[in-house]
């Protein structure tokens, strides 16, 4: 007779992780429900006909080209740096590893802006492959530090010992080990690249987000730019599943029972190291030193002390709202993600990622037409632009959790539920808190890309509501370089900081074990 209520409550708590999780689901779906009601709301014929056009096969080329490069570049550059950083006694390693993560905390716009005001003859392919090869990079680069860091070397030994190279026994037994940081980096970056609107705009290079902004700019053009942005979902959902594919069945537990040996450079040492400061100097030192001329005053123009403080009270209280926001919503999904790995769980995953797919001019009219049809009293307020940052950078927060729930051991789980606890006990108590550096350090991501987001804010900006990207956008557009300049110092400030929690938590990650 007790079996009855025993199975039920078993029912329900395992039915209570993800009922929890639908409201991700339901926040990162609602832009896109928007983008296809849009882009059908003349008949299928439409879409099919600009499906097909030879506009959206160039800009399908030029996105996948684009795309291909800089992921290919940031997987080679990051995991190199990673291992240097990591593994071997390249001098100068505390000092190099928070600059080779400082562009996590500069706007690619703002590299973009640099490198094209000095060097006018960057812009096209070759600058933004540049500035998103060199902003994308610190994305692979920390969840493969903290890797390498944990990661157990007696498959490595033994690959040396049966006569294997280097290079070849960190193929054959250390990439395997890092497979799932690498990857997750891998597609966060892709993800980026597709949706990326600043750096592109201002490298005057045709992608399918600035077709979906001349789309809507040249007619308002609601199919052709629904068309485009559904096609931009369409390739984002594959990379996701190709990623959940390639990560498998990862084994989950704690770092390996001793350190890695460190790797003596000998010869290569000069080299390595040359190399590691040319990408500090390409991705930090010139971004930012080319803001150097306007701060001094090469150009004309006053800074309004009073506005740039609005702005910055403003990108703060968005930011951290969206951070918070997102974290909540993520821990279900991220939970389920690593601890379950079934179909349901994969496609809540998956889902999650939708709004990350969409352009953010995407999301902005979407949440236009949702405020203005189904929440009136948030249309015209922060609350529709903390919206936005938490669809468009939710799967960040997501990939931080699954990354380090997946990391901790369920044995501790296991344990506690021994004892009475029940199941979301247990995660609440045990793995949450083992897991708590890990998704930290994803908040603190969250934060940055709130910061600096703008297509989406400069829709729904409320009165009142300009941000530090916003203002830096608009006096660069009217060429007022000295305030642009000093707006772009404060967004790197802001930035700054959860850049730092980020790298700390990179490297105490095998210490906090």
């Amino acid at each position: 007779m007790t079996a009855g209520p025993a199975a039920l409550r078993d029912t329900v708590r395992r039915a209570v992780v993800p009922l929890a999780a639908l409201p991700a689901v339901v926040v990162a779906l609602l832009p896109l429900v928007y983008t296809v009601l849009r882009a059908t709301d003349r008949g299928w014929e439409p879409v099919w006909r600009y499906a097909f056009s030879a506009r959206t096969a160039e800009l399908a080329v030029n996105t996948l080209t684009l795309l291909a490069a800089v992921t290919v570049a940031s997987v080679v550059l990051g995991t190199g740096a990673a291992f240097l950083l990591a593994r071997t006694d390249l001098p100068g390693k505390r000092i190099l590893l928070p600059l080779v993560v400082m562009p996590l905390a500069i706007p690619s716009y703002v590299a973009a802006f640099s490198w094209v005001a000095h060097f006018p003859e960057s812009a096209g392919f070759r600058g933004a492959w540049l500035v998103l090869t060199c902003s994308n990079t610190p994305l692979v680069l920390l969840p493969v530090y903290a890797a390498l860091r944990g990661t157990d070397a007696a498959p490595e030994e033994v690959a040396r010992s049966l006569g294997a190279g280097p290079v070849r026994a960190f193929l054959t037994a250390t990439l395997p080990q890092i497979r799932l940081p690498l990857l997750a980096g891998a597609l966060l970056g892709a993800l980026y690249v597709l949706h990326d609107y600043g750096a592109v705009a201002m490298m005057r290079y045709e992608t399918f987000t600035k077709g979906i902004q001349y789309a809507y700019n040249a007619s308002f053009d609601r199919t052709a730019a629904g068309v485009i942005s559904l096609v931009l979902v369409g390739l984002a959902l594959m990379f996701a599943v190709v990623e959940s594919v390639a990560r498998g069945k990862v084994s989950v537990g704690s770092a390996g029972p001793r350190p890695p040996a460190v790797v003596r450079l000998g010869a290569w040492k000069p080299m390595a190291l040359a190399g590691c400061v040319v990408l500090v100097v390409v991705s930090v030192v010139f971004p930012l030193g080319g803001l150097l001329p306007w701060l001094a005053g090469r150009t004309t123009g006053r800074l309004d002390v009073t506005e740039l403080l609005a702005a910055l009270g403003n990108t703060l209280s968005f930011s951290v709202s969206g951070a918070v926001i997102a974290l909540l919503l993520a821990l279900p999904v991220g939970i389920m993600a690593a601890r379950s790995g079934g179909t349901v769980a994969r496609g809540i995953e998956l889902a999650a990622y939708a709004g990350y797919a969409l352009p953010a001019i995407s999301v902005g009219l979407a949440l236009v037409y949702f405020g203005i049809n189904a929440a009136p009293a948030w249309y015209g307020r922060g609350q529709m632009v903390v919206l936005a940052y938490v669809v468009l950078f939710l799967p960040i927060a997501i990939g931080a959790v699954r990354a380090s729930v997946a990391a901790a051991s369920p044995r501790f789980e296991q344990v506690s539920r021994s004892l009475g606890t029940s199941g979301v006990g247990a995660l609440a108590r045990v793995t949450v808190p083992l897991s708590a550096p890990g998704i930290l350090a994803g908040t603190a991501l969250v934060f940055v890309s709130c910061a600096k987001e703008l297509p989406a804010t400069l829709i729904l900006q409320p009165p009142g509501g300009n941000t530090l990207a916003l203002e830096l956008w608009k006096h660069a557009e009217v060429l007022e370089y000295t305030q642009a300049a000093w707006y772009a110092v404060a967004l790197v400030v802001v930035a700054v900081l959860p850049t730092i929690v980020l790298q700390r938590v990179a490297e105490g990650t095998v210490r906090g074990r």
